[in-house]
């Protein structure tokens, strides 16, 4: 990955973790049993160390209630 792919993927992780806190998802744990995946899968893409399918994108909207674009928004 080059390094502005590296950087979107951190901003995503980020906003991601920022809006799970927001709609109440204390813990990593939950937020992923919710999701259908694992915790460390969850981690990994917080941590921009992982990028999300679509298909996993797509669920992470949902359960957030944003659209798949908000997530790629201003933080």
């Amino acid at each position: 990955m080059n390094v502005v792919g590296k950087k979107v993927t951190k901003k995503l992780g980020k906003k991601i973790q920022r809006l799970r806190k927001e709609m109440g998802y204390t813990s990593q744990e939950s937020f992923a049993e919710t999701l259908g995946l694992s915790r460390t899968h969850v981690g990994h893409i917080e941590q921009g160390r992982k990028n999300p399918s679509m298909e996993v994108l797509v669920k992470i909207a949902k359960k957030l209630r944003v659209e798949i674009s908000d997530l790629f928004g201003k933080n």
